[in-house]
């Protein structure tokens, strides 16, 4: 086979003409090519009255249709090669027990995956519930009934990216990035998301993958505990020795020589055990700011122009990036055609995070635009910055009214420094509701003057971002970990050995596919050192 890159495809054709392109580029005919599979496709609408997508492409013909095609001397037109899966050599290193993996986000159900697939037969620890449980317990809390501490946005099967826009793109350039989406395939998502440049699942169907993906786990052999918590470590030297988790009110302790721990940022108590138990952190700096809301037809005008109602483009996407003094402030995870949710994972705090379903068709588009912020803020005690965040979500807390309601501001009224009374064409998706506010009350000055900045550059960068009805919602506070476990450059801790910190929680993810690969990494690293326990 070879493969075609920079193939121009106007937008209305890239869904079935886009081969006869490819066949023109090689100077073929269409039905030259035997067979034919997009590699990449990416949207370019930056000339708004020609829209099209790039595609690459891998095609198929007859040896010699291939070898002229090869021989054009167009650099559009390379040979193939197909990725080869790497087979990962068992080590023989007796283990003590099994390994036992700590969290089921992507990290942790990634790193249990690519251990039962070995043979390790894994204990896994989730001390939220199953997806359709958890699904229930969340949407009651949206609807005002209360919040339960174990099974909320942050905690349970599929951790937070659960309830997000499912967004699979990485700034990584490791190989396993292209496994992972080639396991989420096996496990119900579709096709499109292995060659789309900004693949997204949506967390209406990202919900059945990760339970798919886990009743995998449990085929190979693994055992998946839920409403069970980690309570202790138990070390003799600086080396891991067991285990204590607590279910149903019985505690017991597990041997165990290797563990993930894949705890995910929302586990604050768990940081505090870890730190008593002597596992080396460090504050690490993030990002804080509120949600913004436009109406999503608005953002597909600026963007596609006068093809904004193509159903070809979708839901139109934005990622701006700006200065506020010596500070970044910048958009982050944007859920085109989503809702802004709640994300308490305690009593006392108000966070807020976007979520969108796959069609992506909701009446409003949803962005963070975050400050960043560091230890020169908050401190340079290992949780610092974790009580830093604290502070914000209990500040929003209470400006929301003590109910979980979020404080929230029309932006024309945030920019003149006012407390909002009504709103106004944009209506807040945010459950159980809104309460107007002046969010200056509930941000540091440096925060809420830095979104005031992002979004006047913003407003250049895209007329009418600066929409006087649009709407603010506090706080989003957990844009990445404020804690960096420290680990060496075998991913143990540096500190007691056998620990393995990995995604977002330990300080070294920034999304559901980075955190996957950081959980298959340090399973690979496991099953390269021990061979697999008998128990």
């Amino acid at each position: 086979m070879i493969q075609v890159n920079d193939i121009r495809v106007p937008y209305r054709e890239a869904g079935t003409e886009w081969k006869r392109y490819a066949a023109k580029i090689c100077r073929v005919r269409e039905e030259d090519l035997k067979s034919a599979r997009m590699l990449k496709k990416s949207l370019d609408a930056r000339k708004k009255q020609d829209i099209v997508y790039l595609i690459s492409a891998a095609v198929g013909m007859e040896p010699g249709k291939e070898r002229r095609a090869l021989g054009l001397g167009d650099a559009r037109i390379l040979p193939y090669a197909a990725p080869v899966a790497e087979e990962i050599p068992a080590g023989t290193e007796p283990l003590n027990g099994r390994v036992a993996v700590v969290g089921l986000g992507p990290a942790g159900l990634f790193g249990a995956y690519m251990l039962a697939k070995y043979g390790y037969r894994p204990l896994v620890i989730e001390r939220g519930r199953p997806v359709a449980e958890r699904v229930r317990d969340v949407e009651g809390f949206w609807c005002g009934a209360g919040l339960d501490p174990e099974s909320n946005v942050m905690f349970g099967e599929g951790g937070a990216g659960t309830f997000s826009d499912g967004k699979l793109t990485s700034r990584s350039k490791d190989a396993r990035g292209a496994e992972v989406l080639r396991i989420f395939r096996e496990h119900g998502a579709p096709e499109e998301i292995e060659y789309l440049a900004k693949p997204h699942i949506g967390t209406d169907k990202l919900r059945g993958i990760v339970s798919a993906m886990r009743e995998s786990v449990e085929r190979m052999g693994g055992e998946v505990r839920f409403s069970c918590r980690l309570e202790q470590i138990v070390c003799e030297g600086g080396k891991l020795t067991g285990i204590v988790v607590s279910k149903d009110g019985k505690t017991v302790k597990e041997p165990c020589d290797a563990l993930v721990l894949a705890i995910g940022q929302g586990a604050r108590d768990t940081y505090r055990m870890l730190l008593a138990s002597g596992v080396s952190m460090q504050p690490k700096p993030f990002a804080v700011g509120c949600r913004i809301e436009h109406p999503q037809e608005m953002i597909d005008r600026i963007q596609f122009g006068d093809a904004a109602a193509a159903r070809e483009l979708g839901a139109a996407e934005y990622r701006l990036t700006g200065r506020s003094g010596d500070r970044g402030v910048y958009t982050f995870c944007m859920c085109p055609g989503g809702k802004v949710v709640a994300s308490s994972s305690g009593q006392d705090q108000v966070v807020v995070n976007g979520m969108s379903d796959y069609a992506r068709d909701a009446e409003n588009a949803n962005a963070a635009i975050i400050v960043q912020v560091g230890p020169g803020d908050f401190g340079t005690d290992p949780l610092s910055g974790v009580a830093y965040a604290e502070k914000l979500e209990r500040d929003a807390f209470l400006l929301g009214g003590g109910d979980f309601r979020a404080p929230a501001s029309r932006v024309e009224d945030f920019l003149a420094c006012r407390k909002s009374g009504a709103f106004g064409s944009v209506h807040p998706s945010y459950r159980p509701g809104v309460r107007p506010a002046d969010l200056s009350e509930c941000l540091p000055d440096y925060v809420a003057n830095g979104i005031r900045d992002g979004i006047r550059s913003f407003s250049r960068q895209m007329k009418g971002y600066d929409l006087a009805d649009a709407v603010l919602t506090a706080v989003e506070s957990r844009s990445s970990s404020p804690v960096r476990i420290l680990r060496d450059e075998n991913g143990e801790s540096v500190s007691v050995r056998g620990i393995y910190p990995v995604g977002e929680g330990a300080g070294y993810a920034g999304g559901i596919v980075s955190a996957a690969i950081d959980g298959m990494r340090a399973s690979e690293r496991i099953i390269r050192r021990y061979r697999p326990s008998s128990i």
